[in-house]
């Protein structure tokens, strides 16, 4: 999960979205990237990202190959999308173990989004990953942020109160996925009626990276 800056946006009711629905299609779509085009186009999104971080002297992951890890059909990563416009895009797994935290889980890996839009997009995948893994049948969505500082210091630290405002809770830091350290976060899912009103979605149910593996 990339550094996200703070969300103003206002959770909807689930009545208010009950009543666009029946008179407005969705306004986003969370969708699996299925196409070539889509996939690079997700990859150029990931590099835009951490150039903007670079630019501010925020920290970027050390990985150098995070970028082409979207190019990868057998991936499956998945972009948030309003009017055809990307505005986010991350790979979605199934885990039952990330070596931290009890039980199975979604695990959103390498979450990025469109620099001028990160507010209201990280909100976007928040409701849509509480709603999404309750559907799958797991407790939690959980992910992690590159946290090289000490966690209540900046830049880290703003950032996860900001995320915990939304319903993360923040489960200390260590070595995450790729080593480096890291903030680990939980959210607990929910399903959400009438959330289909404002996000529709079309992601294919994740696999675990011990799959993707066996297929990429």
């Amino acid at each position: 999960m990339s550094t996200w800056p703070a969300s103003t946006a206002t959770e909807p009711s689930s009545a208010s979205l009950h009543q666009a629905a029946a008179a407005f299609p969705a306004v986003y779509e969370m969708r699996t990237l299925c196409t070539d085009a889509e996939r690079e186009e997700a990859a150029a999104l990931v590099q835009d990202r951490q150039r903007w971080l670079t630019m501010r002297g925020l920290p970027v992951p050390a990985r150098a190959d995070i970028s082409s890890m979207f190019r990868v059909s057998g991936a499956k990563p998945a972009g948030l999308f309003e009017d055809g416009l990307l505005l986010g895009c991350m790979i979605p797994h199934r885990e039952p173990d990330l070596g931290w935290g009890d039980g199975p889980c979604l695990f959103l890996d390498s979450v990025h989004t469109l620099p001028d839009r990160s507010d209201g997009v990280i909100r976007l995948i928040t409701l849509w990953a509480s709603d999404f893994a309750a559907r799958l049948g797991v407790p939690l969505v959980r992910a992690e942020a590159l946290a090289r500082r000490p966690l209540d210091v900046d830049p880290i630290g703003p950032f996860l109160r900001r995320l915990s405002d939304m319903g993360w809770d923040v489960r200390g830091s260590g070595a995450g996925q790729d080593g480096e350290r890291a903030a680990r976060l939980e959210l607990t899912s929910e399903h959400r009626p009438g959330l289909g009103a404002l996000i529709g979605c079309r992601v294919h149910e994740p696999r675990s990276v011990a799959e993707q593996r066996r297929v990429t």
